[in-house]
């Protein structure tokens, strides 16, 4: 309700809300006021943003011409008017059709002159009225009435009336005493009025209700619908003031509060002034509370807290205390770090598209991925970030990928290297109780980035070690799982910080030293070595670019052939990734650029034939067809974590006892695999068209060189084969064959893994065929076709059909003969063994890396 007054005389515009004088109608002169004969016509006076009620007194100021002049003359007459409401208030000459139908007739008790020459006038409601027809128009309105009757006494019941009439006293007097703006008589003035049809009017005039829903109650004709009404709006106008109240009282103990503990500050600042405290510890103390109510609005309710509590400590310890300096430092750790602060994702798929495109050639799968969450992000709105796992050999582009991501994605980027974290601290920090303690590095790292959502470089996560400090990739499971991360408890800190919307990104060369559980947590995406043919596109694209930029010369000073980039990528690289190869662009750009500078050329062609006076001789020949030109060779394919790898099988035999000998740094499983070979070998000898005296009297020596490399793993299973059945048969293994693949006692041939990579580097070796098992084909379908361009593949399923594709048909010499042993030898020698015993040279493997 607006504030009431028994007797004044402020009389506000009419195009503002005026405020209302309190006469007490008695009964009698209500029913004086309602039976008064009316005129048919009456001048019409247009109100704004109110409504005049039968009984109501009302104070306007006269401002439109109109108006004025309709006053002066009712004025000097019988002093009548009919008083009605605008629709719309913003309409400075109002006709018929701006104006509401009904209405209320009034007198003009008051005229008052004001030295602006304007006109203020006091006007007490009489009868509501309904306006029939507008007959005049000019100079102002007037308009044919008709009166419109109240409720006779015998229509209403009247203890509903007196119910009713006993709420709205109720509650207006509630109103009265909640409203800090209206003074307490208001109060005894609505206890004193009699008349229920006055009381509603009275309260509906003041009501701060739209002028549409005054100008419905004055329409509505029955007193008992009429007093609903404004039971219901006084209802909500108490409502409101008791949530007012509330926030009032609510911010008067904050205030109190505030200049209690203000009081209590002073004087704590007196003290340590005499002892000679203040100046340390109060300025930081400060300092940081400032920084404190600047964040207060997004950091929790439990940080709040414990920050309160800290710098309260900061104020009452002495500078020259070594708790001092750490307290002070809790407190600007958890001061810097954002929380509840974001950066805006740019959710232009389209534009992320290109700039993932711009950065890095290939890698369908990731950039798949990362648009794919943006998708959802953009659809969605909100989602707890992917936890991403690149996986592959080195120089593939893992870590520079992560920072294209957080471009596209328009976040910070902060990388943090795990190889050789040995400290679980390292991840979830120090406790305090110790000097120096810190937070982890994903806090640190969330305090440099500034933002809650950047994205996460955990580079080299299958290089953590562990040791009696701790296992950090123990650690790493609360980091690293989604269902926990949004409550990521520091030991420093000893608050939960919400990870959730950081974007988790961690590269690794191996699969085979990240624990189950941490490799659970993560969605590991495979990156494979680049074909010749994309490492040629990414050098052309990316690598000479930026090699001409970092070494001084413009793109019109220097060109590449493709001739020669192929060169020095077959010739002078072999790598799964581009580092090396970039490396390599790097010294012919340095040599261009050395000419250049010297004044002896204003640019650089470089060609095929160049290339050997820029770089020296080639590094690598396909050198498969000479090791492989004697019976007992095979060329294997292996897998290792800078990607794949041929090797060679290399057997031999001597006179002996039928033992085997095995070197080259082999696994347990390797080892296993060559005793399996050599049982199948001898199990189906008679058909091989072995001589049984090849076991008994020969020794047999596998050897795998690069013998200071560890070896292991079961793919090795069909090379030993061949190599053994070449030896033993004496026909050769093609040498433009390489094969891998795992063997049974039965001759079955089963799937291995690497099989991208083993395939790439048989094409880079010069290899043209390759034998895989037949599980394997599905493997082979994922590689781009150029990539196996020229590369003839076949499957098996057991061995002897690998056997008729990797042995030539015919043997140099004839195995009976070669093997043949006489019988005076064979008395010699006693009884052969027939166990075949295994005698490893070299020892077992510390740490097998081929496979």
């Amino acid at each position: 309700m607006r504030p009431l007054h028994l007797a004044s005389d402020d009389l506000p515009h009419d195009s503002g809300d005026p405020e209302q004088s309190i006469p007490l109608l008695t009964p009698d002169e209500e029913r004086q006021m309602h039976s008064a004969e009316l005129p048919e016509s009456l001048p019409i006076l247009t109100l704004r943003n109110t409504v005049l009620y039968p009984g109501v007194v009302l104070p306007i100021t006269v401002g439109r011409d109109a108006s004025l002049t309709l006053v002066k003359d009712a004025y000097a007459g019988d002093r009548l008017v009919g008083v009605v409401a605008q629709k719309r208030a913003e309409v400075e000459t109002p006709g018929p059709d701006d104006l509401y139908r009904v209405g209320a007739a009034a007198t003009i008790l008051k005229l008052i002159k004001m030295p602006d020459g304007s006109v203020s006038i006091v006007i007490q409601g009489k009868r509501r009225i309904e306006i029939e027809e507008y007959d005049q128009l000019d100079p102002y309105l007037t308009a044919r009435i008709r009166p419109i009757e109240e409720d006779a006494p015998d229509d209403v019941d009247p203890v509903e009336i007196d119910a009713r009439v006993r709420s709205i006293k109720e509650l207006a007097v509630q109103i009265v005493n909640l409203s800090p703006n209206l003074p307490s008589e208001a109060a005894y003035a609505i206890q004193n009025i009699e008349s229920p049809n006055f009381l509603v009017h009275f309260i509906a005039s003041n009501l701060q209700i739209d002028v549409e829903k005054k100008q419905a109650l004055l329409e509505t004709r029955p007193l008992l619908d009429r007093s609903q009404l404004v039971l219901d709006y006084l209802e909500q106008e108490v409502r409101v003031l008791e949530i007012s109240e509330e926030i009032r009282s609510k911010v008067k103990t904050d205030v109190d509060q505030q200049q209690r503990e203000f009081f209590l500050r002073q004087q704590l600042k007196a003290i340590q002034d005499e002892l000679g405290e203040t100046e340390g510890s109060s300025r930081d103390a400060d300092e940081l509370r400032e920084k404190l109510t600047e964040k207060r609005d997004l950091l929790p309710e439990a940080v709040i807290e414990t920050l309160d509590k800290e710098l309260q400590k900061l104020a009452r310890t002495n500078p020259a205390s070594p708790e001092y300096g750490v307290v002070r430092n809790y407190a600007e750790t958890i001061l810097d770090l954002p929380w509840g602060h974001t950066s805006e994702d740019k959710l232009d798929i389209a534009r992320a598209e290109e700039v993932l495109a711009e950065d890095h050639y290939g890698l369908d799968d990731v950039k798949k991925r990362i648009l794919e969450y943006l998708a959802v992000l953009k659809l969605k709105g909100d989602m707890k970030a992917p936890i991403l796992l690149f996986y592959g050999p080195p120089g593939v582009g893992k870590t520079s990928l992560g920072k294209s991501i957080a471009r596209s994605l328009g976040r910070e980027f902060h990388r943090i290297s795990l190889g050789g974290v040995r400290d679980e601290a390292e991840i979830r920090g120090h406790r305090r109780t110790y000097i120096g303690a810190l937070p982890g590095r994903i806090i640190q790292g969330l305090k440099r980035a500034g933002t809650s959502n950047p994205v996460f470089m955990l580079d080299e996560v299958d290089k953590l070690g562990t040791d009696f400090r701790g296992d950090p990739s123990s650690a790493l499971l609360e980091v690293l799982d989604p269902e926990q991360n949004d409550s990521f408890n520091d030991h420093y800190l000893e608050l939960d910080y919400d990870l959730s919307k950081v974007l988790f990104i961690a590269t690794a060369n191996s699969l085979e030293t990240i624990p189950g559980p941490l490799r659970d947590r993560m969605e590991i995406i495979e990156i494979n070595g680049y074909t010749p043919s994309e490492k040629l596109a990414i050098a052309k694209t990316y690598l000479v670019p930026r090699q001409c930029e970092r070494n001084g010369l413009r793109e019109d000073q220097f060109s590449v052939t493709d001739d020669a980039l192929l060169l020095v990528i077959e010739g002078y690289t072999r790598e799964s990734g581009v580092r090396q190869l970039e490396r390599t662009i790097g010294s012919v750009v340095r040599s261009i650029a050395k000419t250049v500078a010297l004044g002896e050329a204003e640019r650089g062609d470089v060609t095929a034939d160049d290339i050997q006076g820029i770089l020296g001789g080639r590094k690598f020949y396909n050198d498969v067809a000479e090791r492989t030109e004697v019976p007992g060779v095979a060329t294997g394919l292996a897998w290792t974590p800078v990607g794949g790898d041929i090797l060679f099988i290399e057997a031999s035999v001597s006179r002996g006892s039928g033992k085997m000998t095995l070197t080259g740094k082999l696994g347990d499983v390797m080892r296993e695999s060559a005793q399996a070979s050599l049982s199948w070998v001898k199990a189906n000898a008679e058909d091989l068209g072995i001589p049984d005296d090849a076991f008994r009297y020969w020794d047999l020596h596998v050897h795998v060189p690069a013998g200071a490399i560890p070896k292991d793993g079961p793919s090795a299973g069909v090379a030993m084969t061949a190599a053994l059945t070449s030896i033993y048969t004496r026909r050769r293994v093609r040498h433009d064959v390489a094969m891998t693949g795992e063997i049974t006692l039965r001759g079955l041939v089963l799937p291995v893994g690497g099989i991208k990579e083993k395939v790439l580097a048989a094409r880079r070796a010069g290899i043209t065929c390759v034998v895989l098992p037949e599980k394997n084909k599905t493997d082979v379908e994922e590689i781009k076709d150029e990539a196996v361009e020229g590369l003839e593949v076949h499957y098996v399923k057991r061995i002897p059909e690998a056997l008729d594709l990797l042995l030539e048909p015919t043997a140099e010499e004839d195995p009976a003969e070669l093997f043949a042993v006489s019988d005076r030898e064979k008395q010699l020698a006693g009884s052969p063994s027939t166990g075949g015993p295994i005698v490893v040279t070299n020892g077992d493997p510390e740490e097998p890396v081929m496979n």
